[in-house]
């Protein structure tokens, strides 16, 4: 019996990583080592008694993988990149549409979502024609190193910020502040869970830590599901109870556009459009949730980045509009200490504590997700040459607890989370996801994979960015000198 093969590829040593090496100018193949069989088209002549000749045109065939392949279905992609949107920021989002009034703000809310997709989309593109593994490699490979550190400093500052923000707003409303009670001094009166850094640090080591530690983000899709979920029961509560007091008459008429009649008016203005801007801010995510994503593809992710937009501005819109409806001019900064108070219908006080509770949770949900590209971004900073943070169980959970640990301490020293969050929210949100988005991709463009209307519309994002950090930062400033005289 004799066996030729009709093909253009030399044969090679098998070992771990298999190329199949072209002799012509023809592109290379590689696959690794769960890679199958792969090869053109082989003719095998078998001089047997029958002459039988056997063609098999492999480039017909796809890749058999040995093995099954895990990795992130499209539901879990998009709930793990909805709860990275949908954090404390959805509490905001009534009081500002008290600021900018029903039809600002709803027009804004589905303007920030459509803008932020596409700087989703152009991440994703330049991601993959640039292979790279992380929000700051694509950032290096069109700008440079140093703009890749500065990426990854905004990366950290923003999630410890979100990550201090929410241990906060855990202990508030858990324990309690100066202003408004806890849920445990309702339901059971004073005791030892008053001592608020002693109730966050019990949630820390209970249920943080051990979410945290997971080292794949896929393994947070049904924690994130059910984050989601929490955020839907919070809508379905205020709208049903603004809805309520609606048909009773007893919810004043609510303003339609921004009011510019006083000074106030206007910084509250300015200090809200940042909040606003950064609502959909989940970049930094963009990256890990694409590279676990099963039979991943630009297409495929634009599917998952598509589908997570129009849910978050369906919660969103609800959110700001159910909330500004049921408190009116009376709405705060964080609608959640509006509910510890008697919302005037049946069953008043078991509504508050589903609110809160619910979202507590939703709380504890979310921080794991935003903790995961934290601790992705320092190990790339301080280890970035060792191997990857997946190879070494060790590493993570080392950074896990340290990380852990600050941000306990940050919590603890930090007095006004709202100052924090609207300064962050001015310049490090709005960096990472509009003004890095948009530079990577005008300066990518002699790739050739950039439009003239998509060219246009990363100068728009970049002046829109810049615009909202100044007048942001600005705003902010006056707030607080005001508020001093």
């Amino acid at each position: 019996m004799s066996h030729k093969k009709n093909t253009s590829y030399s044969s090679i040593p098998i070992r771990s990583y298999l190329e199949l090496q072209p002799q012509d100018d023809s592109p290379r193949l590689s696959f690794d080592e769960t890679g199958g069989y792969l090869g053109s088209k082989v003719v095998v002549d078998h001089d047997d008694d029958n002459d039988d000749d056997f063609e098999i045109d492999i480039d017909n065939y796809p890749l058999v993988v040995v093995g099954h392949s895990h990795g992130s279905g499209v539901p879990g992609a998009v709930f793990n990149l909805t709860t990275t949107i949908i954090g404390a920021g959805i509490m905001a989002l009534p009081a500002t549409m008290k600021v900018l009034g029903v039809i600002v703000g709803i027009l804004l809310i589905i303007l920030m979502g459509i803008l932020s997709e596409i700087s989703v989309e152009l991440l994703v593109r330049f991601s993959v024609l640039y292979n790279a593994s992380s929000y700051g490699d694509v950032v290096q490979h069109a700008m440079g190193r140093p703009a890749k550190i500065l990426s990854q400093i905004c990366i950290i500052v923003n999630n410890a910020g979100v990550l201090v923000v929410y241990l906060i707003i855990m202990g508030d409303v858990m324990s309690g502040s100066v202003h408004h009670l806890g849920v445990f001094d309702q339901l059971m009166g004073n005791g030892v869970w008053d001592q608020r850094k002693l109730v966050v640090f019990v949630v820390m080591v209970v249920f943080l830590a051990p979410l945290c530690s997971l080292d794949k983000i896929d393994s947070l899709s049904l924690t994130s599901a059910a984050s989601v979920a929490l955020a839907v029961i919070f809508v379905v509560v205020a709208f049903t109870v603004a809805f309520i007091k609606l048909v009773e008459g007893r919810i004043d008429p609510p303003r339609m556009v921004p009011d510019f009649s006083s000074k106030t008016a206007i910084l509250d203005l300015l200090v809200v459009i940042p909040i606003m801007t950064n609502a959909y801010v989940c970049h930094f995510n963009v990256q890990p949730i694409y590279n676990e994503l099963e039979g991943r593809s630009p297409q495929k992710m634009n599917r998952v980045g598509r589908m997570t937009t129009i849910l978050c501005i369906l919660v969103y819109a609800s959110t700001a509009l159910s909330g500004y409806l049921l408190f009116g001019k009376d709405t705060e900064s964080d609608v959640l200490t509006n509910f510890d108070k008697d919302l005037g219908i049946r069953f008043s006080s078991a509504l508050n504590y589903i609110v809160r509770i619910g979202y507590i949770l939703h709380l504890i949900l979310v921080f794991p997700v935003i903790h995961f590209s934290l601790r992705q971004t320092v190990n790339d900073l301080v280890f970035e040459r060792s191997p990857p943070l997946s190879e070494s169980r060790k590493r993570s959970l080392g950074l896990t607890v340290v990380l852990l640990v600050l941000i306990f301490i940050g919590s603890t020293m930090i007095p006004n989370i709202w100052t924090a969050f609207k300064f962050t929210g001015a310049t490090t949100a709005v960096s990472l996801g509009f003004i890095f988005p948009s530079l990577v991709a005008l300066r990518s463009s002699h790739l050739g994979d950039l439009s003239h209307g998509e060219w246009i519309l990363s100068w728009l994002m970049l002046v829109l960015a810049v615009t909202v950090s100044i007048v942001g930062v600005i705003g902010n400033v006056y707030s607080i000198q005001n508020k001093s005289q």
